[in-house]
């Protein structure tokens, strides 16, 4: 029994749980439709379109996880007074979600199919260069094609805080298009700021939460931060990442379907009702990889801390904002030790606190 646990504990004790049954009904959905005949019937029944089939197998999946996404996106959030989106919109915003997921779905599918046939021995370097450049795209694409789609934005009205950013992205040699109002407070509480976007469509954009609640000088620090992960690469880093994790996947997505089409009845490894096997695959060596992987990001975000530190030279301000963010966004304070290495991409907020004001007395 657990006692004296603290609200932001017990609601991502809460998420942890949710997140592993949404995991465990994933993977059982993709299991029950290989094993049991279904992924082979659906083929026939879509005439062996990849797209379709991509299409049926996202619906039933965005179905089955339905009852969890909702309990972890929307009842917790409302629960513990994050969010007050009413059970409609975040059905809405739902349906986008799995809508969108059919269309990159789809086209991930068949340029994974497509190198399959053209390279059977070796689609699956072929895909994962592939799928690296379309993920590359659709960040550089996001801040103008995906983000309007859940939430509103504009260019800041407060010019003095406008001209303070971008003096801050000019000291810190980033180029930025401009300053953007973020309209997260129609659908939660929770603070945010971020640097998106990579070239022409790199912009600044601040949740209207964080513009009311946090001082020009704490926003300013929490920006510095998020320049400090452009400045040193980590959006590349990531998508170096991506491409291990996902060469790691395909490599044992290619050995199982050659080992396993004929006993699961397939046509060949390029029939597209073996794509769940692809999906457990490559799900599995990223579940693996994740705890090494957040702790690349934690190394990454103890340096863009050190970062706006160095170049805001406000650490008052930047214990401030920690501090201010993490009651704003009930931040886990205490996770326990397992969870803090396995799951959370963030230093402890105790941590980044304590490094500041160190940084008072050693700058």
């Amino acid at each position: 029994m657990v006692v004296n646990e603290s609200k932001s504990s017990r609601y991502h004790r809460a998420k942890r749980r949710t997140s592993g049954a949404a995991l465990l009904i994933s993977a059982g959905l993709l299991a029950a439709v290989i094993f049991t005949g279904a992924s082979a019937w659906l083929r026939d029944a879509v005439d062996g379109s990849v797209s379709a089939y991509v299409a049926v197998l996202a619906l039933l999946y965005a179905l089955a996880t339905l009852p969890a996404a909702w309990y972890r996106t929307c009842h917790l959030e409302r629960q513990y007074q994050l969010s007050h989106v009413s059970a409609g919109v975040w059905l809405r915003d739902y349906c986008k979600i799995a809508a969108l997921g059919v269309v990159l779905g789809a086209a991930a599918a068949e340029l994974v199919y497509f190198t399959i046939r053209l390279w059977p021995r070796w689609w699956w370097m072929a895909a994962t260069a592939s799928l690296v450049g379309v993920i590359a795209a659709v960040t550089c694409a996001a801040p103008v094609l995906i983000l309007p789609l859940f939430h509103r934005s504009r260019p800041l009205a407060r010019n003095a805080l406008r001209q303070r950013l971008l003096r801050l992205s000019e000291r810190a040699g980033i180029a930025v298009l401009d300053v953007y109002e973020w309209g997260l407070g129609e659908k939660t509480r929770r603070a945010s700021a971020a640097l998106v976007g990579a070239g022409a469509t790199r912009r600044i954009l601040l949740s209207d939460t964080l513009l009311a609640d946090f001082t020009d000088d704490e926003i300013e620090v929490v920006l510095a931060h998020e320049m400090g992960h452009h400045l040193h690469g980590d959006v590349l880093k990531g998508l170096a990442a991506e491409f291990v994790v996902l060469l790691g996947g395909f490599s044992v997505a290619a050995i199982a379907l050659d080992r396993l089409w004929e006993p699961l009845g397939l046509a060949s490894p390029a029939d597209v009702a073996g794509l769940p096997i692809v999906l457990l695959a490559t799900g599995g060596v990223s579940l693996l990889a994740t705890p090494f992987l957040n702790a690349q990001s934690r190394r990454n975000e103890r340096r863009a801390d050190r970062f706006a530190l160095e170049l805001t030279a406000r650490p008052d301000a930047f214990v401030a904002a920690m501090r201010r963010m993490a009651a704003q966004n009930l931040a886990d304070e205490d996770p326990p030790r397992a969870a803090f290495w396995l799951f959370h991409t963030h230093p402890r907020v105790r941590e980044r606190v304590e490094r500041a004001q160190s940084f008072i007395l050693n700058p």
